[in-house]
This record gives structure tokens, C-alpha cells and sequence, in this order.
């Protein structure tokens, strides 16, 4: 079995060795909580991949948005590049629970759009961890929402072997039995395709497929290949196929929670006809039965997740399963800007609960539909076995909880933290631009906090009608296009970055040098003390950093950041006169935090970066020579009609003009 290994190319510094052993010793002492205080920039995350190296545990890291689980998962496959690092986040880009309005007598339907990319990931996720144990997930909250059950998923998968005796019509019905689909034209994920005695299938979290080859009732050979190219990766001996969905039920688990459904009808039903309310025992006879002659015909149906405790077969009121349960038993977890992440946690079930029982009291639901929830945090908690929070501000619940507490505040690049400079919100605007101009000239970026999107999206509008480069970065743009706006940033395509919320926690962008916040003395949650000190942060990976805050009078919260800043600016300037350290910029690839999106799962032998050629060691001319011989075959393919493998070549030859740029930076 492989062991977590870091990359030989890291080395803890600074007082990352002595978090790094502390922390290591209470993990293997046990103990339930521990704290990484860590100020921003000084590697947090190393630290946590040194960590999980020292432990050799399975390890969820958990942050609080799409964007930062983005960079952290693109981060830990460079500290790892031999083992699995997985990405598991909500799949859906836009998402319209279904809910009641009794008010205005509304009800809104459940609308949803899937990305398929992230869907992929998510299987990716699941499957690694049930071969192997050198994995880390990179997670949002959406891992504490409901799954199918890891016993259904691991019993549903398809084992093969070289040499082993199975019947061609039986494999097929099991493929059929785990949500794959037939398609002899063309393959895809979650499809397999016959051609006599030749199986092809892709499974649900890959983009490559497997060929089984059978000679009468025998499997001869299995070979993993690109289905666009047909280049054969690798020949296996053992092959696992995983469900096409995370929710997996056989025909007798249907057909024993039809009965169990029926039965929670007529008791909802009476209960409604006993209180009068004909209305709603009319509405919910009329959308339970529908449901439930759409399971048993077809084996699903819409909202088949408000069943999930009667298919699972667990008790009212119990907790679903969900991606913890994957883990075994023994797993590790971070929760990175714990801050934010662990009232995240807590206040998922909530919510949910509201509008649940609201569906459920007006007829449009079961009441079994409350048990398709997230986990409550007490529940969280029991299911994890350790937890290591991590931030630069943590929370009361973790200060008051761990019984060890690492302090971090030594950067290996001797940078210490931005000076602060207070301004008056007079002409603020006019005094930002100067102040924008300075960095354009160095070739500097800038970020800038609002208070709101509408702010945001305005100040945007008026710094490009100056000539200024500039974007604006909020909630209701994506997960994949922020991350891109992001990358775009520190590759200079534009200058500044204009945000709300999400400029505070976790980004890494060492090109920033400036950081200016607007109205910083209206006190509230964005401009609270431990908001100030995370957007403070944002400019303390430049040597240059430096944060302006427009303000008109000092309030508490001013004042807390303003003392703890200078009080870990002490520490370092002490450090780095004690040793002799010349503070230098973080100086960092960029490399596209999407790209993951395009990656192989590692979890099974043969793995390969789909698309990518091995170009460790080449010289830059050797790589511009291989660029050219691919456009010219590139070219070849179009006009021979093979654009797919043409398509193909076009995404090398970017990734390798990525290699160029990052090697003449």
C-alpha cells in the first residue's frame, strides 16, 4: 500500500518544523481537537501535508467555498504527486431547492444545472477511497449533505480479472444494474459499448475507458486506453467498476420501500383528512403515487433524495450517510479558515429544516423527506474521529475546544506583515486610482473590498472607464469562472480584482501589493476584527504589501487588527534580525487551478494526466520544437476529419505553451 510522500522539492521553515511535530503529537496522543494558528502566507498548507505525512492517515480537508477547496486540492497534488488528492464539492452550478411559500400560496419547483466536470470528480472521490488509503479529499460543506450508502455503492462495484469465469450477458446486466448505459456509437462516461466479444467501458469518474477482452466465458485481457486517441495506457490484471451514481439501489430495496412508502402515505393522508386539511391529503396521494410508479418502473424518480431514509432503511431521525462515511475509520481531518468553515457546518441543518417542514406540513412532502438533510454539527463532530482546525483568526469553538494550539507566524520568505494606513473616506475613489496607477507601473495587482456586489460591480464600471484593467468577483459568478478570474489576476491580464467576500480567507495571490478596503469603519460582519485581519492578510505574501483602509474613525474592530498586525510584525522583524533574513516576494507558478478538472483519478494503476506529455527535464527549445511537431499534426488530424484527436493535440499544445510561460517567468 502506498505511503503519503511530499514532494522532495518542499522543506518545512521558519516554525513550521515546530508546528509540524506538535501537531503530529496529538494527533498520534489522539486528542479529539487541535488548532494550526497560522498567520497568512506562512504555509499553512505545507504544514498540513507534512502533517498528514508524519500521521500516514486518510484526510478530509474541508473549506468553506469552491474556490479555495479549488486552489487547496491544486496545492496538495503538488505536495503529493504520488498519491491521490481528490476534489468533492456541490456538482451543481446553479441550484433551486424546491420550497413553499404559504404567503403567496407559491411553490417552487426544484431547478437545477449539473457540471459534469465536478460531477466526474465527485465518483473520483468515492472510488479512491475505497482502493486505497493514501488519499486526501479536498471538500466543501456539500460533504456533510447526503449520499448514497458506501456498503450499497462497494457491494454494486464490478470486479474483474485476468482469467476469471464470468458470462458476457451477465457482466453487461451488472454494468446495467450500477446506471451505465449502452451506446455502440460512442462512448462516455458512465457508458459501455459491445463489439462481440470486446467490452468498453468508461467509468463515471474518468475519461478514460477500459477494453475487457473475453474468450468464450473468460476474461483474456483488460486494457485502459484513451477512447479518443485508442492509445493504450496500460495492461491490467485487476479491474474495479464503480456505480455510474452515488446512489445505488438493487430491486429489492426498491421494492421493499415501496411498501414503506405506501404506509407513510395512508398515515399522512389520514392525518391530514382528521385535521381537516382535504387540500393537502389530496396534493400529497397525488405526488407520492406518481413517485412511486416512477420507482417502480424505472427505479427512480424526481426527488428520489427526500425517500433516501426509507431506501437506505435507517430509523427516523437518523443521520444520512454521507462522503464520511467512505472514509474508514481512522481518518483525519483539517477544516482550513475554521472561522468560516465551522459556522458554515453548524448552521447547514437549519435551514434545510425550515423549508423541509414547510413542504411537509402543506402536503407536497413525507414526513420522511426531513431525514434527506445535512448532518447537524453534533452529529459532524461524533463522525470524525480528529479534527485539526486551521486559520489565522480562530473562532471561539476551537479556541475553547483544543487542547493544543500551534502557533505559526514566521513566513519561510521572511515577509512580515503589510503595514496598515488609515485614510479618510473623503475622495476615496480619486485616491484609490492614484494608488492603482503606482502598482500598474510596477507591475503589481490590487485587490479591492466592498460592502456589497452592487458597489462592486460599480466601482468595476468606473476604473475600466478610466483605462484601468479591472474584474469584480462575487457569489453569483460560477465556481469554474472565478476560479479562472483568479488565475487570469495573477497572470496580469488584468490588474485589479474587485470583490465583496471572497477576496478575504485563503486566496494565494503573491502578485498582490496593495490591498484597499472601502469603508472600513462600518462595523459588521465584513468589517469586523477577524474579517480585517483576514483581508489585511491578503497582502502579506509581496514584499511590497501594504493595506489601505478608508475609514473615518477608529472602531474596535480597526483597532483589534491594527494591534494583533503589529504584534506578529514584532515577532517576524525579531525573527528575521535574529537570523539574518532578507524578507523576498513569495514567487509561485501559476498554474491553472481549473486543470484538475481535465486530470485522470489516480486511483488505479496505469494512471496518466489525460492529454499531457512528460516534459520534466526537456530544455525550453526542445519544448518549442515538440510544439511545432504537434500543430503540424494537429493540422494533419483536422483535415483528415479527426477533430476530436485534433481537439486533443490543440489542449497539449496549451498546456505546453503553459510550461513555456511559467519557465521564461
Amino acid at each position: 500500500m502506498a505511503q503519503f510522500k511530499v514532494s522532495e522539492a518542499y522543506r518545512p521553515t521558519g516554525d513550521q518544523p515546530q508546528a509540524i511535530e506538535s501537531l503530529s503529537a496529538s494527533l498520534k496522543a489522539s486528542d479529539d481537537y487541535q488548532t494550526l494558528l497560522g498567520a497568512t502566507g506562512t504555509g499553512k498548507t505545507a504544514t498540513m501535508a507534512w502533517i498528514i505525512e508524519q500521521v500516514q492517515r486518510p484526510t478530509l480537508v474541508i473549506a468553506h467555498n469552491k474556490t479555495l477547496a479549488a486552489q487547496l486540492c491544486n496545492e496538495f497534488r503538488e505536495f503529493f504527486p504520488e498519491n491521490a488528492v481528490e476534489y468533492f464539492v456541490s456538482y451543481y452550478d446553479y441550484y433551486q431547492p424546491e420550497a413553499y411559500v404559504p404567503q403567496a400560496d407559491l411553490y417552487i419547483e426544484k431547478d437545477a444545472s449539473i457540471n459534469d466536470d465536478i460531477d466526474r470528480l465527485r465518483h473520483a472521490a468515492t472510488s479512491a477511497l475505497l482502493v486505497r488509503r493514501d488519499v486526501v479529499i479536498v471538500a466543501s460543506v456539500s460533504c456533510i449533505y447526503g449520499l448514497g450508502s458506501p456498503v450499497e455503492y462497494e457491494e454494486k462495484t464490478v470486479l474483474l480479472g485476468v482469467g476469471m469465469e464470468i458470462d458476457r450477458d451477465v457482466m453487461l446486466r451488472k454494468l446495467v444494474d450500477i446506471q451505465y448505459s449502452r451506446n455502440d456509437s460512442f462512448l462516455g462516461r458512465g457508458r459501455f459499448r459491445v463489439r462481440g466479444d470486446v467490452v468498453e467501458v468508461q467509468p463515471a469518474h474518468m475519461e478514460s475507458a477500459y477494453r475487457i477482452s473475453l474468450f468464450g466465458d473468460e476474461v483474456e485481457s483488460i486494457t485502459h486506453f484513451d477512447p479518443l486517441s485508442g492509445e493504450v495506457y496500460a495492461r491490467l490484471e485487476h479491474l474495479a467498476i464503480f456505480p455510474a451514481t452515488q446512489y445505488v439501489t438493487s430491486r429489492e430495496t426498491i421494492e421493499r420501500s415501496l411498501d414503506e412508502i405506501r404506509h407513510e402515505l395512508e398515515e399522512q393522508v389520514k392525518l391530514f383528512e382528521s385535521q381537516g386539511k382535504l387540500l393537502e391529503a389530496h396534493r400529497i396521494r397525488q405526488r407520492t403515487e406518481y413517485d412511486m410508479e416512477m420507482l417502480a418502473e424505472l427505479g427512480y424518480c424526481n426527488g428520489i433524495e427526500n425517500y433516501s431514509r426509507i431506501l437506505d432503511g435507517r430509523p427516523t431521525g437518523s443521520a444520512p450517510h454521507t462522503l464520511l462515511d467512505f472514509f474508514p475509520d481512522d481518518f483525519v481531518t483539517f477544516i482550513d479558515e475554521s472561522h468560516q468553515t465551522v459556522p458554515q457546518l453548524g448552521g447547514m441543518y437549519e435551514g434545510d429544516r425550515s423549508r423541509k417542514e414547510t413542504l411537509v406540513e402543506y402536503g407536497f412532502r413525507l414526513p420522511s423527506a426531513l431525514d434527506n438533510r445535512p448532518l447537524r454539527f453534533d452529529e459532524f463532530v461524533e463522525k470524525v474521529p480528529q479534527l485539526v482546525f486551521v486559520s489565522a483568526t480562530p473562532g471561539p469553538f476551537e479556541l475553547r475546544n483544543s487542547t493544543n494550539i500551534a502557533e505559526q507566524i514566521i513566513r519561510p520568505t521572511g515577509i512580515v506583515d503589510p503595514e496598515v494606513e488609515l485614510r479618510t473616506t473623503k475622495n476615496q475613489i480619486d485616491d484609490l486610482l492614484n494608488e492603482i496607477r503606482r502598482r500598474e507601473e510596477a507591475g503589481e495587482r490590487v485587490l479591492v473590498t466592498t460592502l456589497t456586489k452592487k458597489m462592486a460591480e460599480d466601482l468595476t464600471d468606473y476604473l475600466l472607464e478610466s483605462g484601468v484593467k479591472a474584474r469584480y468577483l462575487h457569489s453569483e459568478i460560477d465556481t469554474l469562472e472565478r476560479i479562472q478570474i483568479i488565475r487570469e489576476l495573477r497572470l496580469g491580464e488584468y490588474d485589479v480584482l474587485v470583490g465583496v467576500n471572497l477576496l478575504r480567507e485563503g486566496l494565494d495571490l503573491p502578485e498582490v501589493s496593495l490591498v484597499a478596503i472601502l469603508d472600513a469603519d462600518k462595523e459588521g460582519f465584513l468589517r469586523g476584527q477577524t474579517a480585517l485581519i483576514q483581508t489585511i492578510g491578503r497582502a502579506a505574501r509581496n514584499v511590497h504589501g501594504k493595506v489601505v483602509m478608508y475609514a473615518d474613525k477608529m472602531t474596535e474592530a480597526i483597532k483589534g487588527a491594527l494591534d494583533e498586525t503589529n504584534r506578529r510584525r514584532e515577532i517576524q522583524l525579531r525573527y528575521n534580525e535574529e537570523h539574518g533574513i532578507t524578507p523576498e516576494s513569495i514567487v509561485k507558478g501559476v498554474s491553472d487551478i481549473a486543470e484538475f478538472l481535465s486530470l485522470e483519478s489516480p486511483t488505479v494503476p496505469g494512471k496518466r494526466r489525460r492529454g499531457s506529455r512528460r516534459v520534466e527535464g526537456m530544455q525550453p527549445d526542445e519544448i518549442e520544437k515538440l510544439v511545432v511537431s504537434l500543430e503540424e499534426e494537429m493540422y494533419a488530424a483536422a483535415e483528415e476529419l479527426r477533430f476530436e484527436y485534433a481537439a486533443k493535440l490543440r489542449d497539449e499544445i496549451k498546456e505546453l505553451r503553459r510550461e513555456l510561460q511559467a519557465a521564461a517567468a
